[in-house]
């Protein structure tokens, strides 16, 4: 069977979706979107990701397409019709179809919607997990609303592939003052030469990871020590260990910053420990 993706109402060929071309989406990217982990064939952290999907809608003033339990459905249909049992769920929402012109279209228009899922390979995430990944660090060079999931992600694509050219899986945003903010995908960790996980508090111009929420809550059900501060490229070279986290990271140790060894240069104890914590919470707590 085909791959199935759902369009403004229907459900059609994933080879035949299409959206206007005078969609504000396509043409501003005007938009939102969010990403859902799926374990068994359900959501993991629906609450935070619908969450932060209302949050982001608002910020850009854009009308919610229907309801949360009405769109929760039609994400479980899209889910059914793939076959997706382990896998990740993308929503997009865009402002609609109008003329061309910056300004949002008055009288408004109806917002687009947009559906699409894929399966993972959990067996291969936890390879890459057992190995950990490399990072490479960028300069921040994205707008000051990094808060806001939007669909305007060239900086982000353009770290990426520097990642990749250099034989990366991640890259990180580094600010004037030299520290890191987050990854192009994910938000980023270390475990600093104390021993303390640090992360970047949400109340800076970065991305309010769901998963990373869920995380904070197993940091301190483990008595962990916490500190929500940035830290500096130096630090994360430094330190004992490093991670991301994100709806397709999962928790993922990494083990190279920019070619050079984290610690042994192999995923640590902290890192290994929250992940495996972590999966267990999002395969329990699936809605």
């Amino acid at each position: 069977m085909g791959r199935i993706a759902y369009v403004n109402g229907r459900y059609v060929r994933h080879a035949d979706a299409a959206v206007h071309i005078e969609d504000r989406g396509f043409q501003f990217a005007d938009g939102v979107y969010e990403v859902w982990a799926v374990f068994g064939g359900r959501l993991a952290d629906a609450p935070g990701h619908f969450a932060r999907l209302k949050r982001s809608l608002g910020e850009l003033r854009i009308v919610p397409p229907m309801s949360e339990a009405a769109l929760t459905v039609v994400l479980m249909e899209v889910l059914r019709r793939n076959a997706v049992r382990d896998g990740l769920i993308y929503l997009q929402v865009n402002r609609g179809v109008a003329p061309r012109d910056h300004p949002f279209p008055d009288p408004p228009v109806p917002p687009s919607l947009v559906i699409t899922a894929k399966r993972v390979d959990l067996a291969a995430s936890d390879a890459r997990a057992a190995r950990g990944v490399g990072v490479v660090c960028v300069p921040e060079n994205r707008w000051g609303r990094c808060d806001i999931k939007t669909v305007g992600l060239l900086p982000n694509v353009l770290a990426k592939q520097a990642a990749k050219e250099a034989g990366a899986v991640e890259a990180w945003f580094v600010d004037d003052l030299g520290l890191v903010t987050e990854g192009g995908s994910s938000n980023a960790w270390i475990v600093d030469a104390d021993g303390v996980l640090r992360t970047r508090g949400i109340q800076a111009n970065i991305l309010r990871g769901v998963t990373r929420n869920s995380l904070l809550g197993l940091i301190s059900d483990a008595g962990l020590k916490l500190d929500e501060r940035p830290f500096t490229v130096a630090e994360a070279k430094g330190a004992r260990e490093a991670f991301i986290t994100g709806a397709g990271s999962l928790v993922l140790p990494v083990v190279r910053i920019d070619g050079a060894n984290v610690g042994d240069g192999a995923p640590g104890p902290v890192a290994k420990r929250l992940r495996a914590l972590y999966m267990s919470l999002a395969r329990g707590n699936a809605a």
